[in-house]
């Protein structure tokens, strides 16, 4: 294993920062944020930061938080269980047809993507009628989420079942890409979708009311926690659990119909190869570090223990990296979930034009409008610093780029 590469962070009164962050950009904003956390009392041993760390709310993204008796909801996030999925087939770059305009159709085609505003049920990134396989998996999940919303009504009033096998919005999206042996992959990103956004809010708005009620104070009251023991933490972690099984589900769906649109537009026959990763990169487990039980949070962070396989994506124009952990203990057995965004979305479409984002494009079969501007590769860090900062808690298995980019 090479030598660390993090910096350590103390303040008075704080549990120490571990910061992976050598090479790359660390906002103050961020760091703020990093140090409201670490003056909880909750939180075990330190935090650690990847480089790909940026401003969130209330928690930064890009950072692990391990908890004692406690977790904070909102650190979790609303789009809980968002991850990871690719697999392998057995084409070859030079199987592909010259023009990959057909296939970027085919799958915007199978898998509902973006939104409509207004939503409603004409809404193109959920199902209006819902296909079959979406209805039987659904059946997997169904009894769990009755249980979850006898309990807590609300949660029932969110897009659930017609959001399962759907897309969404923003970073989400799905690609063909090609590895260092010209290998074609399928990798998608996206999460719990509207369901999951309801039970993140739902639960971070009780435990602002938890922290109100004991008259806690809190550095931000977007750090409001629920502990063991109190009306809604064991509901909120049964929830939770949930979602982020929605989640997997919800890739794994997607990723199957991916594969049969591409299996439609290719006259060869192909099979996917048995390298498959689907890992969350928002979540909560309870795992054992440093001599304690404790609720490890990732947020925009990928558990790497030692020889697990995870993704790291770049942006709609730079490469993605197939890993695999090194089991660094300091890290919590983690590592970053991306490049991370170095502006925000507001900032992108002001300061970068069609014409950059065309040019930065160049060779990827994508959208290439005002509507995507935000997700212009300008607008994250350098994806090779970022796996520069971290080659001590991961090794690099596979460097994929993409070809075709649907883009929620």
């Amino acid at each position: 294993m090479c030598e660390h590469h993090y910096n350590t962070i103390t303040a008075a009164n704080h549990t120490p920062i571990k910061a992976w962050t050598k090479g790359v950009l660390f906002e103050d904003k961020a760091l703020q944020q990093l140090n409201n956390v670490a003056a909880l009392n909750i939180v075990h041993s330190h935090i650690a930061v990847m480089p790909d760390v940026h401003l969130g709310k209330g928690a930064t993204i890009g950072s692990v938080i391990p908890s004692v008796n406690a977790v904070i909801p909102a650190a979790v996030g609303v789009d809980i269980g968002c991850g990871m999925v690719a697999v392998r087939t057995t084409l070859k770059a030079s199987q592909l047809p010259d023009n990959l305009s057909a296939i970027r159709h085919a799958f915007e085609a199978a898998v509902p993507h973006g939104r409509t505003s207004g939503r409603g049920k004409t809404d193109r990134g959920a199902w209006s009628n819902i296909p079959d396989i979406v209805a039987s998996e659904w059946q997997t999940l169904a009894a769990r989420f009755d249980a979850i919303c006898a309990k807590h009504p609300a949660i029932a009033k969110s897009n659930h079942v017609n959001h399962l096998g759907t897309m969404g919005t923003g970073n989400h999206f799905l690609e063909l890409c090609l590895d260092e042996f010209d290998h074609v992959w399928l990798m998608l990103h996206s999460g719990s979708r509207g369901v999951g956004n309801r039970i993140g809010s739902y639960f971070i708005e009780l435990a602002r009311k938890e922290m109100e009620r004991h008259q806690r104070q809190l550095p931000d009251m977007n750090l409001a926690y629920l502990e063991e023991g109190c009306d809604y933490f064991d509901d909120y972690v049964e929830a939770v659990e949930w979602a982020q099984d929605f989640a997997a589900k919800n890739r794994e769906i997607m990723m199957n119909n991916a594969i049969a649109a591409l299996r439609k537009q290719m006259p060869i026959a192909f099979a996917t190869h048995d390298i498959a990763v689907n890992c969350h990169h928002n979540y909560v487990s309870r795992e054992h570090h440093f001599g304690k039980d404790c609720y490890v949070t990732r947020k925009g962070a990928v558990r790497a223990r030692q020889g697990e396989l995870g993704i790291i994506p770049g942006s709609m124009g730079a490469k993605s990296f197939i890993v695999r952990g090194l089991g660094n203990p300091e890290s919590f057995n983690s590592c970053s979930h991306g490049a991370g965004r170095v502006m925000s979305r507001t900032e992108a479409k002001k300061v970068y034009s069609v014409q950059d984002q065309i040019a930065a494009t160049q060779g990827v079969e994508c959208r290439k409008d005002a509507a995507v501007i935000d997700e212009i590769p300008h607008a994250y860090k350098d994806i090779e610093a970022v796996m520069q900062a971290q080659n001590d808690l991961v090794e690099v298995v596979h460097t994929l780029k993409q070809v075709v980019c649907v883009k929620g």
